[in-house]
This record gives C-alpha cells, structure tokens and sequence, in this order.
C-alpha cells in the first residue's frame, strides 16, 4: 500500500477512481430519497463512467499548462472545465431519457445543456482536488528534499566538528615522536608510534555520525593514554570508574580524547610531579553522566568557564549540540580538592533504541 501512494501515477488513478466511485455512491443515495426506480442506478452507473473518463484529458491538459502564469492558469482550468462539463451533460441526459424515460426525444436541443451549471461546479471540484493533490505532493517533494540536505548539511557539521581533533593530536604527537627521535630514545619513540597506530586505525574505522558504546569510547581513550603514558611515564597516572551498567551505553566517537587531551595539557604537562586523570561514567535516571577530572592547578579563580573554554571543549560542545540539540550539559568546575572537572549529561541510549 505505501508503494502504491509513493508512485505518484498509481495515486492519480487510485483517487480518480475513488472520487467517480464516491460521487455514484452519492448520487444514488440521493436518488433513494426521491424514490426513482432501480433503472435509475444504471443511469448513475453510466454517468459516473463517463465523467471518469472525460476528466482523464484534463490531467494531461493541466500535466502542461502547470507552469503557466497564474492568470492563464486560471482561464485554462475554467474553460477547459466548462468544455468537458458540456459534454458531460449532453451525454448524462442522453442516458437520462434512454434509459429512464425510454427513448424520450426533446423538443428542443438546448435541454441536453440544462445540467451544464451542475456538471461545471463537479468539474471545477475536480480540478480543485487535482491542483490540491498536486500541490501537495509538490509541496511533500521539497519537504523531503529540504529534510534531506539538512541532513546532509548536519552529518557534515558532525564530521568536520570530529575530524578537526585529529590534526590538533597528531600534530602534537608527531612532535613528541620527533623530539624522541632526536634525543636517540627510539625505543620509547617505537612504542609510541605503534599505539598512535592503534589509536588512528581506530579513529578512522569509526563512522562520525554513528555513535559508539562505551567500553569502546574507553578502549580509545586507553590507547590516547597510552601514547601520553609513554611521554610522561610516572608523571602520568590513570583512573577508571566506570558502572558495569554503563558499558554498553552508545556515546559520540572520540567525545573524550580533547577532554583528556586538555587535562594532559593543563593539569599533567605543567606539573614536574605529573598527575592524575580520573574518567568516571555512571547512570542516573534517563540521562548518561561523564566526568573527566584532574588533580592540576585548576582554574584561576577570575577565569570563567566561558574564557576557560579551548579548541577542545568548544568543539566537544558543538558536538553534543549537533546530536542532541538541547538535551545535554558540559559543565566546567573546580575539583575537590584541587584541579579541573568536565561533566558531561547525555541521553542514556543503547545500541536497541538507537536502532
């Protein structure tokens, strides 16, 4: 059925039919309260016929003149329209006094045109009903069109929004590949490339606009880590509190890694005892809750959260913007007892509701 209402030619001819089947329905009904005989169905039978098949030409008149001028348009359909209902009525009286009044001859031919008024508002209702539909499907067609390049224009925001993070990474561990390399620690520098390996394949096989569970957003924040594990060593240490019934929440690709790359630039980088990073998740009601915290000299008290916002958390928030709209929070606060936290809420999903 929703095959036959998608092909715009089967609509034409499932409402056309319908429409003519109506107007027998309730002509006859109205000859049932004027107590005409049972010939009289046959009468409504044939005229109902004949005007499916006179308005037939109207569609193909009105397929051409669609783009005309309004004013042309106008006196196209209503002569076009007077035209078919004359010879709608000129045959329905013919059927009329054939068949109900048995071969009944009138004195004058002008009687075969006494109907026309009648015969040219159902005709004008037809043409309505066409241009109605017609319009409609039109109006549907650039709906859908319309949808679709939002669509499309949102994916690409997503995209763009996600793949500026990996030139900003790889610039930065490229550098410290480099500065490996020159200082003759090519072991360290091996490891190091083998992870961001790891970490790019990851990145790469991972479609932008779908989301991601969980465990795996954390398995790709552990190889980020990694390859800061190897930089810092023991200046660099790991949290994870993580609930178990969190694991398979779905959640933005790599929507972690600027929020650790933060923390690694602001609370570990510019320490000389290094720090620590903690990532929790945990579910509250209907909602997913993230915090990725740092133990760092935190905010200076004048700084807001506007101003404190970098690369990194202004695209994470045009992210989660882009996804949710307006059903989600990134909020900046100090950590207790020092340091910096992001929290983030989201939609709790999983891999079922978001199918």
């Amino acid at each position: 059925m929703q095959r036959i209402f998608e092909d715009r030619h089967r609509q034409f001819w499932l409402l056309h039919t319908a429409g003519w089947l109506g107007f027998a329905i309730v002509a006859y009904l109205g000859s049932l309260f004027q107590e005409m005989r049972s010939a009289y169905l046959l009468v409504v039978t044939l005229d109902s016929y004949c005007g499916w098949l006179l308005t037939i030409p109207l569609r193909y008149l009105y397929q051409r003149v669609w783009s005309w001028r309004p004013v042309m348009l106008m006196t196209t359909v209503l002569l076009s329209s007077l035209f078919i209902a004359i010879l709608w009525s000129v045959v329905k009286s013919f059927n009329y006094w054939q068949i109900y009044r048995h071969g009944f001859q009138p004195d004058d031919w002008f009687q075969y045109l006494e109907q026309t008024p009648v015969s040219f508002y159902v005709m004008l209702c037809w043409s309505g009903l066409y241009f109605g539909v017609r319009y409609y499907q039109t109006l549907q067609m650039e709906k859908q069109k319309s949808l679709t390049a939002q669509n499309k224009a949102h994916e690409a925001q997503i995209k763009m929004l996600r793949y500026q993070l990996n030139p900003h990474f790889l610039f930065n561990t490229l550098n410290a590949i480099s500065t490996l390399v020159l200082i003759q620690e090519s072991e360290t520098a091996n490891q190091m490339l083998s992870r961001l390996s790891d970490f790019l394949r990851y990145s790469l096989y991972k479609d932008p606009i779908n989301k991601v569970a969980l465990s795996q957003e954390i398995y790709a924040a552990s190889l980020y880590l990694e390859i800061e594990k190897v930089r810092f060593a023991e200046r660099l240490t790991i949290e994870y509190d993580i609930a178990a019934n969190t694991a398979d929440a779905l959640v933005p690709s790599l929507i972690l890694q600027p929020l650790i790359e933060n923390a690694i630039k602001y609370a570990v980088a510019r320490s000389t005892t290094g720090g620590l990073i903690a990532i929790r998740a945990r579910k509250f009601g209907h909602d997913l809750l993230i915090e990725v915290a740092d133990n760092g000299p935190g905010m200076p008290p004048e700084t807001t959260q506007k101003e404190n916002s970098g690369v990194g958390l202004s695209n994470t928030r045009e992210r989660l913007a882009a996804l949710y709209d307006r059903n989600f929070s990134l909020v900046l606060t100090e950590n207790q007892p020092q340091g910096v936290k992001v929290n983030i809420r989201i939609p709790f999903e999983v891999e079922a509701e978001h199918e």
